[in-house]
Parts: C-alpha cells; sequence; structure tokens
C-alpha cells in the first residue's frame, strides 16, 4: 500500500512539473504568436485592397451594428490612400465543410471587389482546401459588389465555378464574400 502512495506522490510531482513547464511556455508565446497572426491578417488586408496604404478599423458601434445583420462578419477595416477612403476590407467566417472559413474580402469605393483570401480553415486537403488557390478566389476579382452564386458549370459575371467535389467549401466562400458586401452596403448608407 504504502509502494502504492509513494508512486502515486511521484506521478504528482511530475504532473504539476510538467503542467507548470507548460503553462510558462504558453505564457511566453502567446505575444509572438498573436504578432504572427497580426501580420497574416495586414498581409492579407494588403493583397485585397493592395490601393491602400493603410487600415483603419471601423468604430466598434458600427461594427456590432454591422454584426447584427451580418453575423459572419468579424472584423470590418477602412482602407486609406493619402487621407482618402479607397475601400474596405472585411472578413468573415462562414461555415464550411470542415468548420469555419475564414475569408477576407476587400472592395474598393466604387463597389468593385479587389480581391479575397482564405485565412484559416478545416477544409479537406486536396479538395475543400483548393479554395486557398489563386485559381479558386481569383475568380472574385473585379465583380461588382451584388449577389454572387455558385455555378456548377461555369463562371459569369454574378456567378463563380464551385470546385468539383466541394461545392460546400465554394458555397461557404461564397456566402463569406455576400456577407462582406451586404457589410460593405451598410458601411456606405
Amino acid at each position: 500500500m504504502q509502494e502504492i502512495m509513494k508512486l502515486g506522490a511521484k506521478l504528482l510531482l511530475i504532473c504539476l512539473v510538467s503542467a507548470s513547464l507548460l503553462a510558462v511556455t504558453n505564457e511566453m508565446t502567446k505575444g509572438p504568436i498573436q504578432q504572427q497572426r497580426d501580420m497574416a491578417s495586414q498581409a492579407a488586408r494588403q493583397e485585397v485592397l493592395a490601393t491602400a496604404e493603410e487600415f483603419v478599423p471601423v468604430d466598434e458601434a458600427t461594427l456590432a451594428e454591422i454584426q447584427s445583420t451580418y453575423s459572419t462578419v468579424v472584423e470590418a477595416f477602412v482602407g486609406k490612400a493619402g487621407g482618402a477612403d479607397v475601400g474596405y476590407v472585411i472578413k468573415t467566417t462562414p461555415g464550411g465543410f470542415g468548420g469555419a472559413v475564414e475569408v477576407i474580402t476587400g472592395i474598393d469605393v466604387d463597389g468593385k471587389l479587389t480581391g479575397v483570401r482564405i485565412g484559416s480553415h478545416n477544409e479537406t486537403p486536396g479538395l475543400g482546401g483548393i479554395i486557398t488557390t489563386e485559381g479558386f478566389y481569383g475568380q472574385y476579382a473585379g465583380m461588382v459588389a451584388g449577389e454572387i452564386g455558385v455555378s456548377k458549370i461555369a463562371k459569369s459575371d454574378t456567378e463563380i465555378k464551385a470546385i468539383a467535389g466541394a461545392t460546400i467549401s465554394s458555397r461557404a466562400v461564397t456566402s463569406g464574400v455576400n456577407e462582406a458586401i451586404g457589410a460593405y452596403k451598410a458601411l456606405n448608407n
């Protein structure tokens, strides 16, 4: 019985030391991880609205009002160049096949989509994961900010061509883009 108690105490000590080391490591890496995420978000904003020199977040009250109608909107930025507004970058998180898909959409002041990028997602690699390729997200560039659909056959002025076998992922990205367009229109009223 005493051997079991000794063994239990040793295991408890090992667990406490391991948990403490993990907690310290987590605290030490939390800042650099967030910094890397912020840098990736800034790079994505610059990619989808290349004419902008800086990005100013939309104030919290306006963002909350937009989120009450467009629930997948998580961030909205005004892109500025030379002090003038050149467009908006809106991040949405619609549900895809594997969960939430982070969609970053750029829309210029004239109402044209300037770019779409995909952030974090859990779509199936090699199938739904194709949403992260230029061949897919490049279809949105230059489209007019209106309701965009998904076609299994061919791309048009108001539809993008779905990925064969990954229609759910294609629809998720398009849903995120449509939510961003709705938010853009709300910001321009």
